[in-house]
């Protein structure tokens, strides 16, 4: 593998690069959803696609990026208890977004609500926490936790669970079932997620 090629593979599995591209991915869906496209079939499914990215990202952040940053950091369970219930409060608005579709009057302000509570999140995250992370982790623990972030997604629930446990050991021993349960809704119900 020449240099060019270890520093791409590098690149994609460092934890911060994972963590950041999903947040630019996540905005890129938000201003769509802000300039009110597409119609209301493609609205609710970008929407549907929007909360299944959320939670994976979520789950996998609190199952390896948030030990992490409480064992690195000084101050790192206050600041993931913040982080939790920041997520908290997300997936309660997921969670009542989830039966809706753009035609009920509550569709509309619970999308701007989730869009304005994950964008602060994530500036949150990506101006205080991510920073601190990479000057605490050596590359190789950035590698290893991006992989894992990445890894994790793959067998992450798709849809919010507000009272499921937001912390090891009760996430890892339930995230992979829920996960499995949900994407066998998602096929029941022809949700592409």
């Amino acid at each position: 593998m020449s240099d060019a090629q270890h520093d791409e593979v590098r690149q994609d599995t460092d934890l911060i690069d994972v963590i950041v591209k999903d947040h630019r991915a996540f905005e890129a869906v938000f201003v769509a959803l802000e300039r009110g496209g597409p119609d209301t079939e493609g609205r609710k499914d970008l929407v549907d696609h929007l909360i299944a990215e959320l939670v994976r990202h979520s789950v996998a952040e609190e199952q390896f990026m948030y030990p992490a940053a409480k064992s690195r950091l000084e101050d790192g369970a206050d600041i993931v208890a913040h982080e939790i219930e920041e997520h908290a409060e997300a997936d309660e608005v997921m969670k009542a977004l989830e039966g809706l579709g753009p035609e009920d009057d509550r569709f509309e302000p619970l999308v701007e609500r989730l869009i304005a509570d994950v964008r602060h999140h994530l500036d949150e995250e990506e101006r205080h926490l991510l920073p601190r992370l990479r000057a605490a982790c050596d590359e190789e623990e950035l590698q290893f936790l991006g992989y894992k972030v990445l890894a994790a997604k793959e067998f992450a629930p798709t849809r919010p669970h507000p009272h499921a446990p937001h912390t090891p050991p009760g996430n890892l021993v339930l995230g992979p079932g829920v996960g499995f349960i949900d994407k066998i809704r998602d096929a029941l119900a022809h949700r592409d997620v």
